[in-house]
C-alpha cells in the first residue's frame, strides 16, 4: 500500500511539474507617471522552451518602440494610407521604450534591436536553453506612450490612458521565430502564458482591464491577473463610464453607448448576444470580457457607426446587439484562438462573420441593409432598399473584386489593402461558409463551427486544424474551397449558355467564364417560385447537363444569391421564347444596386462652369452601380446659360481586367467625345478613341501604378468671323496621335511620378519628359521638385499654338480644366495649370517652338507656407536660347488641389513692387467632386 501511494505521490508531483512547468508567466510591476506619460516597469519573464528545438536566443515584442521614429514598420504603413498625422507629429506624441538592463537567470544578457525591426528584442542567451527547460527573464524599461491619436491606445488629451501592447512580451515559436512587427492591426503574436501585473498610479483614476482579477489597494494600486491572454488591456478613467452586466456565461463590462436603450434594456440585449454566441460557438475563454468604445471604432459595424446621429434606419435594440455582438466574438475569438493572427486570422474572420450572419437571420430575418429607410417613399423603390442585411457581406467584397483589387483570403493581414482588411477579405471568409453551407444543403457547416471552437478552445491551432475537419465532415469534394476559393483570387462567374428543350427534359449548357472551378446552383422557376434546384460541378469550360422540365418558365444560376458570383446579369434564361429574354430599360434616379433583369440607366443633374458657356446645368445618363461593370457608358447633355446653346460630353468605355501573375491588370478601351465654347461665340468639338493598359505592383499595398496610353485626338473649332489670330489661318481643325507612358507613385512621404509622351500630327511632332519628386522630411519640412524638358521633332506650324509654353499652356488638347482658357488678362487668366514649363509669372515671349528645360522647386518655411523658384532655359527656331527664373511664395493649403503662388521676383524684377501686383497672384482650384473624393477614397483602396 506505501509502494503505490510512493508512486501515485510521485506521479501527481510529476504531472503538476509539468503543468507549471509548461505555463510561461509575465510578472510584471509597472508605476505610471501621468505627468510625463511614462511607465516604469521591473517586469520578470519566465519563459519555457516548448519549442522541442534548443533555443540560443530569445525574441521579445516591444511594440511600443514601434512608436519611437518616422521609419518604423508601423510609421510606414501610416505613409501607405496616407496617414501624415504621425510623420507630422511632435516628438513628445510619439512613443519609445527606453531599456535599462535584460539578465537571464541572473547573469546580464546581451540584447539587441532587430535593425529592420525596432520593436523587437533580440535577447543572446549566455547558455543554450535545452526543450522542456525554463529561464527567468529579468528586465527594467521605461515606456514613453504615444498619444492615442495615432492608433486610440496610449496618453488622451484629457489626462486619461488606454494601454495595450504596452509591455514586452516572448515573441511565438511556431516552426522557426515569428517576428511580427506592430503594424496596427491588433494581431500581437505571442505565447499563451500568465499574467500577474501590479500597476501604481494616480489615486484620482479608475482601472477597468480585461484581467480575470483585479485587486484594488490603497494609493492608487491595483493587482491585475489572467490566464491565456495576450496582454493585459488596461483603461484609466478619471470618470468612468463603464458598467458591468452579469450573465450566467460570461460578465461584460462596457461603455459602449446604447442609444434609446435604459440599463435593463441593455442587459438584456447583451444576454441575449452572450446566449446566442455560447449556444452557437461554445464556452467563452474566460469569466469576465471587456468591450470598450475603441474596440467599436476600430473594428465597427460598418455600416451602423458610421451614420450620423440624426440618422437612425435602424432600431435602438437592433444597432446595440449588433455592435455588442461584433465586439464580444471578436474579443471571444482573440482570446480563445491561438494561431498565427498574421497569417491565418481569415479563419476566425471567417467564423465571426458567419456568426454575424447566422444571428440577423435569426432574430431579424426581415431586417434590410437599410433598415427603415427600406419603408420610404422615394427609396424603397430602389434596388439597394430592397437587400437584405445580409446582402452587404457578398456586396462589399464584390466591390473589391469588380475593381479587380481584391485578395486571396490567405494573404496576410499586413499585405492586405486597408478595405480588404477591415472589411472585404472578412466578408468573403464568411460568405465562404454560407457557400459551403448551401452546397451540403444541411446542418453541417453549423456543427463544424461549433466543433472547431470547441475543439480548438485556449489550444495552439492552426489552418491546418481547420481543414482537416471541415474535409472530414463534408459530404462532398471540397477541394476547390481551399484551392479556389482561400487560397487564389479566381472569379466565379457562369452563365446560360443554351438550352434544348426535349419532350420531358431540357439539356442546359452552361459556360464557365473564367478558370476558376466552382459549384453553381441551378434553379427552375415557375411563376416567381423555385421548382427545382441543382448544384453543377466540374463545370470546366463548359458543361451540359440533363434535368427534368418541370414545367418551368425559366432557369436561374445562384438564383438565391449565396455564391458570391462576379457577374449574375446573365444568369437567367427563359424558356418562353427569344424576346422574353431581352431586359427591359429601368431608368433611375442617382445611382443604384445592380438589378440583373434590366438594362438600367441612371440620370442625376448637373452642374458645371466655364466663362465662355456660364453656369451650364445638365443631365447626366449613365450606367454605372454601386459595383463598377466593364461596359460603361456616360453621357452629360447639358446647356450653357451664357453660350445659350447645348453643349456636353460623353464617354463609353469597355474594361478587361487581367487577373494573371504579370503586372499588366486591365486594358481599357473607350471614346469620349466633348462640346463646349473655347471663347465667346465659338465652340470646339473634340472626339478621342484611346486605349490604356494599366501596370500595378504585386504588392497591392503598394501605390506605385503604371500605365500605357495610346490615344488620337480629333478637333474641329468654330472660326471667328474675323480672322486675325494665324492659328485659325493655318490650323482651324488638327488631329493628334498621343502616345504617354506614366510612373506613378503618390506616396505622402516620397511621392514621384513622371512621363514620357510622344505627339504627331500633320505639321509637328514633338516629345517631352515631365518628373515631379515631393519629399517629406524627418523635420516636416518639404521639398518640391519638377524637371520638364520638351522637343520638336519637327514643326511646320506658323504660330505658337502648338509650342511649349512657360507658364500657362494653350492646351490644344484640351486636357486641362482651364475655367477660360482663352484670357489673357483677368482673374481667369490667372489660373495656374502646373504643365510644360511651370512658371508662376508671367514672362515676356513665354513659347518656345523648338526646345525647352524648366527645374520648379519649392521649400517648406512654416507649416503649408513655402518658398519657390523657377529656371528654365527656351530656345526658339533661329534665335538664341534664353535663360528665364522665377520666385515667390507659395500657400500649399491642400498640396495639388488648393493652393496660392504669390511672385516676388523674377525675369521681370521685383514683381511685388510692380503695378497690378494683385493680377500677377496665380492659383490651382480643383471644384471636380470626383477628383476631391479622392483625398478620402486613395486611402483605403
Amino acid at each position: 500500500m506505501n509502494t503505490i501511494r510512493t508512486h501515485f505521490g510521485f506521479y501527481l508531483l510529476f504531472l503538476l511539474s509539468i503543468s507549471a512547468f509548461g505555463q510561461h508567466k509575465n510578472t510584471v510591476t509597472a508605476t505610471l507617471h501621468a505627468e510625463s506619460n511614462t511607465i516604469t516597469i521591473v517586469q520578470k519573464i519566465t519563459y519555457v522552451n516548448e519549442t522541442g528545438e534548443t533555443l540560443n536566443e530569445i525574441y521579445l515584442n516591444d511594440w511600443n518602440h514601434a512608436f519611437s521614429g518616422k521609419d518604423t514598420p508601423l510609421a510606414k504603413r501610416f505613409a501607405e494610407e496616407y496617414r501624415r498625422n504621425f510623420h507630422l507629429a511632435r516628438k513628445k506624441k510619439r512613443g519609445n521604450t527606453t531599456i535599462g538592463n535584460i539578465s537571464a537567470n541572473g547573469t546580464s544578457a546581451n540584447w539587441e534591436r532587430l535593425k529592420e525591426q525596432v520593436d523587437i528584442v533580440k535577447i543572446t542567451l549566455n547558455k543554450s536553453l535545452k526543450p522542456n527547460e525554463s529561464i527567468s527573464i529579468d528586465l527594467n524599461y521605461e515606456v514613453k506612450l504615444p498619444s492615442d491619436e495615432f492608433t486610440r491606445y496610449g496618453y488622451k488629451d484629457d489626462g486619461d490612458f488606454s494601454l495595450k501592447y504596452w509591455y514586452m512580451t516572448p515573441a511565438a515559436y511556431n516552426n522557426g521565430w515569428k517576428l511580427y512587427s506592430n503594424k496596427n492591426l491588433d494581431d500581437l503574436y505571442t505565447e499563451q502564458a500568465e499574467h500577474d501585473i501590479t500597476l501604481i498610479f494616480p489615486k484620482k483614476y479608475n482601472a477597468i482591464s480585461n484581467a480575470d482579477t483585479a485587486v484594488e489597494g490603497e494609493n492608487g494600486i491595483v493587482q491585475l491577473s489572467a490566464k491565456n491572454v495576450k496582454d493585459v488591456t488596461i483603461l484609466l478613467r478619471q470618470n468612468s463610464e463603464f458598467q458591468t452586466f452579469q450573465t450566467d456565461k460570461v460578465n461584460i463590462t462596457t461603455n459602449l453607448y446604447a442609444f434609446g436603450l435604459d440599463d435593463k434594456m441593455k442587459a438584456i440585449a447583451i444576454d441575449k448576444v452572450v446566449q446566442f454566441i455560447h449556444k452557437n460557438l461554445g464556452e467563452f475563454p474566460r469569466e469576465n470580457m471587456m468591450i470598450s468604445k475603441i474596440d467599436n471604432k476600430k473594428n465597427p459595424v460598418y455600416g451602423l457607426g458610421q451614420l450620423p446621429s440624426f440618422i437612425r434606419p435602424f432600431t435602438d435594440d437592433f444597432q446595440f446587439e449588433m455592435k455588442i455582438l461584433k465586439a464580444v466574438l471578436t474579443k471571444n475569438l482573440e482570446e480563445s484562438m491561438w494561431m498565427d493572427t498574421r497569417k491565418e486570422k481569415w479563419i476566425s474572420d471567417a467564423l465571426e462573420t458567419y456568426m454575424l450572419m447566422v444571428y440577423a437571420e435569426t432574430y431579424y430575418p426581415h431586417m434590410k441593409l437599410t433598415g427603415g429607410l427600406s419603408k420610404i417613399w422615394g427609396v424603397r423603390s430602389y434596388e439597394f432598399a430592397k437587400l437584405e442585411f445580409n446582402d452587404q457581406y457578398p456586396f462589399l467584397f464584390m466591390l473589391m473584386a469588380r475593381k479587380n483589387i481584391d485578395q486571396s483570403l490567405s494573404t496576410p493581414k499586413d499585405s492586405l489593402t486597408k478595405f480588404n482588411n477591415n472589411i472585404a477579405n472578412k466578408y468573403k471568409a464568411g460568405v465562404g461558409l454560407k457557400y459551403l453551407k448551401s452546397y451540403f444543403d444541411d446542418a453541417i457547416i453549423d456543427d463544424f463551427v461549433k466543433e472547431f471552437y470547441t475543439t480548438n478552445r485556449l489550444k495552439k491551432t492552426s489552418r491546418t486544424d481547420f481543414e482537416n475537419l471541415l474535409q472530414s465532415k463534408a459530404p462532398k469534394d471540397i477541394d476547390w474551397y481551399f484551392d479556389n476559393y482561400v487560397d487564389s483570387r479566381k472569379r466565379i462567374d457562369y452563365k446560360i449558355k443554351k438550352v434544348k428543350k426535349l419532350d420531358d427534359s431540357l439539356q442546359v449548357t452552361i459556360q464557365n467564364k473564367y478558370n476558376g472551378n466552382f459549384p453553381i446552383s441551378l434553379f427552375g422557376i415557375k411563376n416567381d417560385s423555385v421548382v427545382s434546384k441543382y448544384w453543377i460541378t466540374d463545370i470546366g469550360e463548359k458543361k451540359t447537363v440533363t434535368i427534368p422540365r418541370d414545367d418551368v418558365d425559366r432557369l436561374v444560376l445562384n438564383y438565391d444569391k449565396i455564391i458570391p458570383e462576379f457577374n449574375q446579369r446573365d444568369n437567367w434564361k427563359s424558356l418562353n421564347g427569344f424576346f422574353s429574354n431581352n431586359k427591359k430599360l429601368k431608368f433611375t434616379f442617382f445611382k443604384d444596386a445592380e438589378n440583373p433583369h434590366y438594362n438600367q440607366v441612371f440620370y442625376v443633374p448637373i452642374a458645371q462652369f466655364n466663362l465662355y458657356d456660364g453656369f451650364t446645368p445638365g443631365m447626366r445618363f449613365y450606367n454605372k452601380t454601386f459595383l463598377t461593370k466593364r461596359l460603361l457608358y456616360d453621357i452629360k447633355p447639358s446647356y450653357g446659360f451664357k453660350s445659350k446653346s447645348l453643349v456636353g460630353s460623353g464617354s463609353v468605355s469597355y474594361r478587361h481586367d487581367i487577373d494573371s501573375k504579370s503586372d499588366l491588370y486591365f486594358a481599357r478601351f473607350s471614346m469620349s467625345g466633348n462640346y463646349y465654347h473655347y471663347e465667346d461665340d465659338l465652340a470646339y468639338t473634340r472626339f478621342v478613341p484611346k486605349v490604356t493598359f494599366g501596370f500595378r505592383n504585386p504588392d497591392f499595398r503598394s501605390n506605385q501604378k503604371e500605365f500605357l496610353d495610346f490615344r488620337y485626338i480629333i478637333v474641329k473649332r468654330d472660326q471667328p468671323t474675323d480672322i486675325t489670330d494665324i492659328t485659325f489661318e493655318n490650323e482651324p481643325d488638327y488631329s493628334v496621335f498621343n502616345a504617354r507612358y506614366v510612373y506613378s507613385n503618390p506616396d505622402p512621404l516620397r511621392h514621384l511620378t513622371w512621363f514620357t509622351d510622344f505627339q504627331l500630327a500633320k505639321r509637328f511632332s514633338k516629345v517631352s519628359f515631365n518628373l515631379n519628386y515631393r519629399k517629406l522630411f524627418q523635420d516636416n519640412r518639404q521639398l518640391n521638385v519638377r524637371f520638364f524638358f520638351g522637343k520638336f521633332l519637327f514643326n511646320d506650324t506658323n504660330s505658337d499654338f502648338f509650342s511649349f509654353a512657360l507658364d500657362r499652356p494653350t492646351d490644344y488638347l484640351f486636357d486641362y480644366n482651364y475655367y477660360g482658357r482663352s484670357e489673357d488678362t483677368g482673374l481667369f487668366s490667372q489660373q495656374l495649370v502646373v504643365a510644360e514649363g511651370g512658371f508662376k509669372s508671367k514672362l515676356e515671349n513665354p513659347f518656345s517652338n523648338d526646345w525647352i528645360g524648366t527645374a520648379n522647386a519649392s521649400y517648406s518655411v512654416w507649416r503649408w507656407i513655402e518658398v519657390y523658384g523657377d529656371v528654365g532655359i527656351l530656345k526658339n527656331t533661329d534665335a538664341n536660347a534664353r535663360f528665364v527664373y522665377d520666385s515667390g511664395i507659395r500657400l500649399n493649403l491642400v498640396p495639388d488641389y488648393f493652393e496660392l503662388y504669390i511672385p516676388l521676383y523674377s525675369n521681370n524684377g521685383w514683381e511685388i513692387a510692380q503695378p497690378g501686383f494683385d493680377q500677377r497672384i496665380r492659383f490651382i482650384v480643383t471644384l471636380s467632386p470626383k477628383t476631391l473624393t479622392k483625398l478620402f477614397t486613395r486611402k483605403w483602396f
